[in-house]
């Protein structure tokens, strides 16, 4: 197919293959490499999320300019994890089609995700809090600081079922973005194949757990002394709805809907086919 179009991608077929086979290198992962790769994505996604609050600081820009532009700037986060590499939570979500087709184990899947996501929250967290003692929040008049507490708060405040939903949109636009850089053979088709998936996210205003790690914790560090909000339980209440969420999106609606198109093998015909 790809020589009658003139393709010089990976077709999606091939794709779903490449996959699966990143998908077992993954799980198996010694647990330091694990770690270490997590904390970087997560360090990676919250400087997408540090642009795109510069962005969004900015009350002179009409809103669609601030949607697209914040979508934009944050797609760096999802750019250095793919072409520097790192373990991030959301895209690892892919490795689902690795276990249904039995490559992996049920531990070695849950191991990988409760890592890289614990990982991710102390590079994002850790990043926020360097970015608290910075002086960055200062920027703008003190604008991009009163930005980062409002994100934070409006995080937190979500209804459980409103942010379930924005979950699962969000992870599918992101498994779909890491899905498309796979089909590239250089850097910029890598990019330009996430560009436009994530900056759709963020402008459509969509949940993403692991920038929500950056996000709420900046909010919080930022916050003065005894505010109501945002608060850690306030993470809390945001971060269960949105990671169930981005597990339906990005395991459910992209790793087992491809699974089953290209990697489900058929059933084997009856041993004695009726006459």
């Amino acid at each position: 197919m790809p020589e009658v179009f003139g393709f010089d991608c990976y077709s999606p077929k091939e794709i779903a293959e490449r996959v699966e086979n990143v998908g077992v290198t993954k799980a198996n992962l010694p647990l330091l490499s694990m770690a270490a790769l997590g904390v970087l994505a997560g360090g990676f996604i919250g400087l997408g999320a540090l642009y795109f609050t510069i962005v969004a600081s900015d009350p002179t820009l009409p809103f669609a300019v601030t949607r697209l532009l914040g979508g934009l700037v944050f797609s760096l986060g999802l750019i250095l994890v793919v072409i520097a590499g790192a373990e991030l939570f959301t895209g690892n979500n892919l490795l689902v089609m690795a276990w249904v087709s039995r490559r992996i184990s049920t531990a070695k899947l849950v191991e990988n995700l409760v890592v890289v996501l614990l990982a991710n929250f102390i590079g994002a967290a850790g990043l926020a809090w360097l970015v608290s003692l910075s002086g960055h929040a200062s920027l703008n008049g003190g604008a991009i600081g009163r930005t980062a507490i409002a994100i934070a708060t409006t995080k937190c405040a979500l209804p459980f079922g409103e942010a379930f939903c924005k979950g699962i949109l969000c992870n599918l636009l992101v498994c779909l973005a890491v899905w498309l850089a796979l089909a590239g053979r250089t850097v910029t088709d890598k990019i330009l194949a996430i560009i436009f998936p994530i900056s759709a996210f963020v402008a459509a205003g969509f949940e993403h757990s692991v920038a929500n790690l950056y996000f709420i914790p900046l909010g919080i560090f930022l916050s003065p002394a005894n505010a109501p909000a945002p608060n850690w339980a306030g993470l809390l209440h945001n971060l269960l709805p949105v990671t169930l969420g981005n597990l339906v999106g990005g395991a459910g609606l992209v790793g087992l809907v491809y699974w089953v198109i290209y990697r489900r093998q058929p059933a084997p015909p009856p041993a004695n086919p009726p006459r």
